[in-house]
């Protein structure tokens, strides 16, 4: 352990929020601690072992953009790779990855052990101390106490955190970890609004024991494409996960079953996610369906043990042997490890501001399962920016956002901060209002210039990250100089508009059935370009025109956000605006009208109302 005993930054929580929040400081130049209860258990994915997906998989595209971990760490370890959503447009493409557990753990622990500016300390956090009404540091289970003038809480499903299981009750952070206790008491002493929320894990089987023959299998797809822009190649060996389903002698047993469940018996208090449901969940609300769709993915290259994903469950242990082996495949599957709920303590995270700072305690950030959400690149998104803002506080700098219209990432931020959370959050692309800009390709364009800037991004990817940008600028000019008759378009067999007018490359580009091969016979010139710049410009000449649509609402977007409110504004000093309106305001606090307008229930005469106040407001200082 160090001898040190003070810090700029000390990050609570060795999960995905945490290692992403403890790299963002670092990287900065801030002195960092991470505090975790085991150095051994840092980066364990203690669910399902898979990165991204529909929404999740821009977001991990963005923390890489950054310069953050998990994607890097992700081609590390990803054994069977998949573009999701192919059929539609490359907006909503999600690239996910099924991990393999181990590899994951050890490569994001060689990241994390030998970082720059980052010391590991292997204790527990009890307290937060705190002087002159801001953050001092924190107090360990060992009795030890280290200063920070910032402090970044991720504690993932630890605080209160409780397993339920049939009857069983177990007090744990995730099966056979302690859960924080001293810690979520701390926190309802500082008044913070806190509440109850729940997450469930299936029971995980013995791979050698599933009749593998009998299923459907999934494989990866045929060329991987990485997480990571860093990333040339995937090497790690690829993999086929099974498919399964369950039916109806499955669905009788859990309803038979069902006041046992955790869930039904009433034992648990906390909203699960609806997106993500237990299987008893689906029975009840879906009685209509006589089968759900199963996919087996296998945890490891060298391991046995299977994720039986869509079967999460609080049933007890006698009706998990029961049901899991009425499914086909799995009739004599082992169980190695239980299926189980748990539930903790998170806190409302409108008691945050944009930076994910708390509002009443200055250093004091908090990013992960805490805030509300579920999901590790939810984690890891939160992780990376409460980690960057906790070392700009600490260097006197003004906190860091994104916009909803430059990543997915300020998206999840502003609706957690402004509307709350009922149940565990999970992005999804439906979320974004400009999703056609914020690709999963285009991340790097968006974020890593500005990652430069902020001192996030290192030399060696600032520096790829440049040469890919002078090629794509390169083949954008060149498909916009080179142009064609719609004449001798149509002799080549393309469908198009005979107005006489000709139109760039760029132009054909964008149109559905004409690619970059067809343009190769009329434009050799284009032949010199990579495989890697064809495929980004492709995309781009696509969304062109609609992005350049789009551009007016964005444009609206930024002004609204350009119009701070006033801190400490009296709300009640603004006529026509309703009692609820009026508490809403008062406790959310927005920063800026466009905040305030999405606040659900702020009506647009309550915001005319607002905008009027703040304006009258501002001209009386100003001739003042």
């Amino acid at each position: 352990m160090t001898q040190n005993s003070h810090f700029d930054v000390i990050v609570i929580g060795g999960g995905h929020a945490g290692c992403e929040a403890a790299s963002a400081a670092a990287r900065t130049g801030a002195s960092t601690a991470l505090l975790t209860h085991k150095t051994a258990t840092i980066g364990e994915m203690s669910c399902n072992p898979a990165i991204g997906g529909l929404g999740k998989g821009h977001l991990v595209r963005e923390i890489d953009a950054l310069d953050g971990l998990m994607a890097r760490v992700a081609d590390r370890s990803g054994i069977q790779f998949r573009m999701l959503n192919r059929s539609k447009g490359p907006a909503v493409w999600g690239p996910r990855a099924q991990i393999d557990r181990a590899l994951y753990r050890n490569a994001m622990q060689e990241e994390i052990l030998n970082h720059d500016n980052l010391t590991i300390i292997e204790d527990s956090a009890d307290d937060i101390v705190e002087a002159a009404g801001r953050v001092a540091g924190v107090v360990c289970g060992s009795g030890q106490t280290y200063s920070a003038e910032a402090v970044v809480l991720t504690t993932g499903t630890f605080l209160n955190g409780l397993i339920h299981r049939g009857k069983e009750r177990i007090q744990a952070g995730r099966a056979g970890e302690a859960p924080s206790i001293a810690l979520a008491d701390r926190l309802y002493a500082m008044n913070l609004p806190i509440g109850r929320l729940k997450t469930g894990t299936p029971a995980r089987l013995d791979g050698r024991t599933i009749a593998w023959d009998k299923l459907e299998q999934q494989p990866a797809d045929e060329t991987p494409i990485p997480f990571s822009y860093m990333t040339t190649a995937i090497e790690v060996p690829q993999i086929a996960c099974g498919i399964t389903f369950t039916n109806p002698a499955v669905h009788g047993e859990i309803a038979l079953n069902l006041q046992r469940s955790a869930v039904y018996s009433g034992a648990i208090a906390g909203k699960g996610p609806r997106y993500c449901p237990s299987i008893e969940d689906k029975v009840h609300r879906f009685a209509d369906k006589d089968r759900h769709q199963i996919f087996l993915e296998p945890e490891g290259l060298e391991d046995h043990t299977v994720y039986p994903n869509g079967i999460s469950t609080s049933l007890p242990k006698d009706v998990q042997d029961a049901f899991i082996r009425k499914i086909g495949g799995l009739e004599n599957a082992k169980i190695l490890q239980y299926g189980y709920a748990i539930e903790y303590d998170y806190v409302d995270p409108r008691a945050l501001d944009h930076h994910l700072e708390v509002k009443l305690l200055p250093g004091l950030y908090l990013a992960g399962q805490i805030n509300g959400t579920t999901g590790y690149e939810e984690a890891g998104a939160q992780g990376l920016m409460a980690g960057l803002n906790a070392a700009r506080r600490v260097c006197g700098l003004t906190g860091i956002t994104f916009d909803r219209a430059e990543a997915y990432i300020g998206v999840l931020i502003d609706d957690l901060v402004t509307r709350g959370v009922t149940e565990p959050y999970r992005m999804f692309t439906s979320r974004a209002e400009y999703r056609l800009s914020l690709r999963s390709d285009n991340a790097d364009q968006r974020l890593t210039e500005k990652g430069i800037a902020l001192g996030l991004v290192g030399p060696e990817r600032a520096k790829l990250f440049h040469v890919k940008q002078q090629a794509l600028t390169a083949g954008r000019n060149l498909l916009k100089s080179l142009s064609l008759t719609p004449n001798a378009a149509a002799k080549r067999g393309w469908s198009v508009n005979q107005d006489g007018q000709r139109r760039s490359a760029w132009a054909y580009l964008a149109y559905p059935k004409i690619e970059f091969e067809d343009l190769d016979g009329v434009f050799p010139a284009l032949s010199d370009l990579s495989s890697e710049t064809r495929s980004q410009l492709a995309i781009e000449a696509i969304y062109a025109g609609y992005i350049e649509r789009q551009s007016a609402d964005i444009e609206s977007l930024r002004r609204d956000e350009a119009l701070l409110i006033p801190d400490g504004l009296d709300y009640a000093a603004i006529g026509g605006l309703s009692n609820e309106v009026r508490m809403k305001l008062e406790t959310i606090r927005p920063r800026t009208l466009g905040q305030a307008s999405r606040i659900e229930g702020v009506t647009p005469g309550a915001l005319t109302a607002l905008l009027a106040h703040v304006r009258r407001r501002g001209d009386k200082q100003r001739t003042a």
